[in-house]
């Protein structure tokens, strides 16, 4: 994949628009002797790019976890599903409001047709968990294609797909092993008040155990690198490990880059220009 290749998910918070600054910032594919592991998944920028033969991906939404299995499984399937869907506003309310889908195929179409035509590509749920993001049209459906899908099918084949808590995943990383982090946060501030794809708030408590699961993985020989927030209070529960401003980030509205983003890269390992916490 190119640092410009199409992604399947729309995410305001995702990592594609900044891969040319990461991309001097993470390890070569080749040089990380174990697997590759992404606790926060999202629309998986950084693994597309990177395309690790061994790999771990994990998100607590089931949505976002079943609409890969379901692409690793049938990608031509779930086109034919996404396809069959309407196109007017109505046809939207229809597969948000009252669809149900009966099988893994029809839930992973669904989940691409809310997201590729939802308003700013955002995934938030009511308190009932029902998704509820307004619709925004069909421009940016027809921008991916069969062939991107297949495309994913084949990255994604013998990638371990799980549906956890970060925490969980973070603690089974083994000697070798690389993880890449991007969590739900709210540039330059503490608490991630309306997390895009999960009905819950990521609470500073949330990133105190973040912070405390890969302080313990310097004792098992686990390199990691994470995009978080520039608060110093998340900021001081990485001490010891080494921080870089990115120069050009998403800022506080959704899709929309600025040079004064509040967000920086924390690694594991020294970076060119980063400086130790």
């Amino acid at each position: 994949m190119t640092v410009n290749q199409k992604l399947l998910i729309r995410y305001p918070g995702g990592k594609r628009r900044l891969l040319v600054f990461l991309q001097d910032c993470l390890p070569n594919i080749h040089d990380i002797d174990g697997r590759y592991v992404e606790p926060f998944v999202g629309s998986g920028a950084v693994f597309f790019y990177l395309q690790p033969t061994k790999a771990i991906l994990s998100d607590v939404n089931p949505e976002l976890i079943d609409l890969y299995r379901a692409i690793r499984y049938a990608p031509r399937k779930v086109w034919a599903t996404y396809c069959g869907f309407g196109s007017t506003k109505s046809d939207y309310h229809y597969i948000r409001d009252e669809y149900e889908p009966k099988t893994l195929i029809e839930r992973a179409a669904r989940t691409l047709y809310l997201n590729r035509t939802c308003f700013k590509g955002m995934w938030r749920h009511n308190r009932e968990g029902r998704f509820n993001v307004g619709y925004g049209g069909q421009e940016r459906r027809w921008v991916i294609t069969e062939e991107d899908l297949t495309f994913c099918s084949t990255v994604l084949r013998g990638v371990s797909l799980r549906c956890e808590d970060f925490q969980s995943v973070i603690n089974q990383t083994q000697k070798g092993d690389f993880i890449f982090l991007d969590p739900p946060y709210r540039p330059g501030h503490k608490e991630c008040s309306n997390s895009h794809y999960v009905w819950h708030q990521f609470r500073y408590s949330d990133y105190e155990r973040l912070a405390d699961s890969l302080q313990r993985t310097k004792s098992r020989d686990v390199r990691w690198a994470m995009t978080i927030s520039s608060h110093e209070d998340i900021l001081r529960l990485l001490k010891g490990n080494y921080v870089l401003r990115i120069p050009r980030g998403t800022g506080k509205m959704p899709g929309i880059l600025t040079s004064d983003s509040g967000e920086v890269l924390v690694t594991s390992y020294p970076i060119e220009g980063g400086k130790r916490l």
